[in-house]
């Protein structure tokens, strides 16, 4: 075993491999950008080395400055965690040429089935069968042949980047150079492939597990079918659509594809299946690294799968055969990221002010945040996951919805209430899974307005801190009463705003107010919210209840964020400018692209007008709610 192991990687990835080398006895090694100095993985290492200056993307991606650490330290062997250099090639050859071992399969695996199109005909020439589909430089034709719906897929990458569903053949042409400039934000290769969409399909893939010595075996499966924009969100294992000779058939296919490019470690063979014959399932991609989701597989397997990355990288074989491998109970995971329901699940940032992350009988955390952190536009939105073992699905189900029911996230707006009320509707308790139910039942399970209590506990908190404080004598005129010398009280009325229009709410109810919490009673029901600074938490869900002040909003006119004004929905980057100040624009015509975790929003005209200002460039990096431009509406013309 090695006696040093550098971590390429930041959050809650490098945190959970940091975890297992401790418990292996083996000295970890962080590494960081300026903005992650005091971050949690770097104050978890047994030392870390400083890689780069802000802004940091940039860092975690120099082939030399890793390499670099990894001599300063004496580390043998690099783990890439996932994201960033976990399925670079060139990446996995440079570590070998320096005399490090890769944490990962050899290199000339990664470059094949990180090339979907190679990847797709090696295991079909192993007998995997594949989806059918097309692929660059005739994807357009070879779309058109297909006929929709189609799916745009990059050829370099995965995680849903790039990925365009593409129901109306009409908008292409549109949607391929959306893929393309997508893919090349992502993975630096704007190659697509194009693939027939299966509607209502189900995602399922099969952990394997291969050592240097020819052995290679499936761990089961993971059902990753509760989706948004192509993006996982909820896994667990097993799956309830797939019985013991699908598992085995599925797993079988899974272990050839591994064998047909030489797979050394863990890997994951994906399959989009259709939901009402599972016995016809089709091989999509191979994932040559640990994936987010393998917390369910260690939980239902009882192995750790990065020990075993690890004793199979320094050459150690699988002390198990496909025999030993069995699943007890059901697991299920949610991905915490920073992103905003309420404002179409937009990415979000800011500095982690609170937070509480579960833990107990059946329950699991793994996170890289820690009170304090600030969290940019940068990096991928997943902030930690949240995951639930039991002994049967049910009981997975109901642990996982009480986790995020007590996870805490203050400061920064997530996305863990909408995934607890995901968790408890019908489809999901039932197991009727496809990879469009979340879009499709998306709109009930997003409160459309702010509860009464929050205003109301926004409203104490303000009241409490008009209070005097100190012991003695306390002058009537400064308690926040409302009275008045010769007149009824007036009670205290607050300006608020979280989401929409802005509410003047004077508080009625009865309050407790501590430093980290607020409680409100109401109708004889009491309401109790996590609290720090203007924001309020409750059952996974956080609001941020600003105070609003009518004169400067009056103030602030079209040119600051009124009606004509187009702002930012994220902080984030401008990448493409499509217009100039004096254009002539139609209603809905694309103006802007605006970048965030490796998501593009387009910005279109509200209305048909000309551009009077614009504020930004390509690069200009923004804040959410910044103006970017104003769009004069065209006079009216009456006769």
């Amino acid at each position: 075993m090695f006696d040093t192991v550098l971590v390429a990687n930041r959050g809650e990835i490098a945190v959970r491999v940091i975890r297992t080398l401790r418990s292996l006895g083996v000295r970890s090694v962080a590494v960081f950008s300026d903005a992650d100095a005091d971050a949690r993985h770097v104050r978890e290492a047994d030392t870390a080395v400083r890689i780069g200056p802000a802004p940091a993307a940039e860092s975690y991606l120099s082939v030399e400055r890793i390499l670099g650490a990894a001599a300063r330290t004496g580390a043998r062997a690099i783990h890439p965690g996932y994201g960033f250099l976990a399925e670079n090639a060139a990446f996995a050859r440079a570590c070998v040429d320096a005399g490090l071992v890769f944490i990962g399969p050899p290199a000339e695996a990664i470059a094949l089935m990180g090339d979907k199109i190679r990847a797709k005909e090696t295991v079909k020439a192993a007998g995997v069968p594949v989806v059918p589909g097309g692929r660059d430089p005739e994807l357009a034709e070879a779309a058109r042949d297909l006929g929709a719906p189609v799916l745009l897929k990059p050829s370099a990458g995965g995680g849903g980047k790039g990925m365009r569903l593409v129901r109306d053949l009409s908008v292409l042409d549109e949607e391929i150079a959306a893929a393309r400039r997508e893919a090349r934000a992502s993975f630096g290769d704007d190659t697509l492939l194009v693939e027939r969409w299966i509607d209502r399909p189900r995602h399922i893939e099969i952990q394997v597990l291969a050592d240097g010595h020819g052995n290679v075996v499936h761990l089961g499966e993971r059902e990753c079918s509760l989706q948004r924009r192509h993006q996982k969100i909820i896994e667990e294992a097993p799956s309830v659509l797939l019985d013991s000779a699908t598992r085995a058939a599925m797993g079988e296919a899974a272990v050839q594809a591994a064998r047909s490019c030489g797979y050394r470690g863990a890997g994951t063979v994906e399959f989009i299946v259709p939901g009402g014959d599972p016995s016809s399932y089709y091989f999509m991609e191979m994932n040559t690294r640990l994936q987010v989701e393998h917390p369910v597989t260690e939980l239902v397997t009882g192995l750790d799968l990065v020990e075993w990355q690890l004793r199979v990288a320094a050459g150690e074989k699988l002390a198990f055969g496909q025999e030993n491998i069995t699943l007890s109970g059901h697991a299920i995971e949610a991905r915490v990221c920073a992103e905003d329901p309420a404002r179409g699940f937009l990415p979000s940032g800011g500095t982690v002010l609170r937070l509480h992350e579960p833990r107990g009988d059946g329950i699991r955390t793994d996170s890289g945040l820690s009170e304090g952190t600030e969290v940019g536009s940068l990096y991928d939105p997943m902030l930690a996951k949240v995951i639930a073992h039991g002994p049967d699905r049910a009981t997975a189900l109901r642990r996982l919805r009480a986790a995020l029911t007590e996870t805490v996230t203050l400061g920064v707006q997530t996305n863990a209430g909408f995934l607890r009320r995901l968790l408890a509707h019908p489809a999901v308790v039932a197991g009727e899974l496809d990879t469009g139910l979340v879009e499709r039942e998306v709109d009930g399970l997003v409160p459309a307005d702010v509860p009464a209590e929050v205003y109301e506990a926004a409203a104490a908190v303000r009241l409490d801190a008009l209070r005097p404080r100190g012991e003695g004598w306390t002058d009537p005129f400064s308690m926040p009463s409302g009275w008045r010398l010769g007149g009824e009280p007036r009670p205290v009325t607050f300006p608020l705003r979280a989401l929409g229009d802005p509410v003047a709410h004077t508080p009625h109810g009865t309050h407790t107010v501590t430093d980290d919490q607020v409680s409100v009673t109401l109708d004889g029901v009491r309401h109790t919210f996590h609290r720090a600074a203007d924001w309020l938490g409750r059952d996974g869900d956080a609001w941020h209840v600003r105070d609003h002040d009518p004169v400067a909003a009056s103030l602030t006119g079209a040119h600051a964020g009124g009606v004509d004004s187009l702002t930012a929905p994220m902080p984030g980057t401008v990448t493409v400018v499509k217009v100039a100040v004096g254009d002539e624009v139609t209603a809905g015509q694309s103006l802007l692209v605006v970048e965030a975790m490796k998501m593009e929003h387009v910005i279109s005209a509200p209305h048909a007008g000309t551009v009077a200002e614009l504020d930004v460039s390509p690069g200009t990096t923004v804040a959410m709610d910044q103006v970017l431009a104003v769009i004069e509406p065209h006079e009216e013309v009456t006769e």
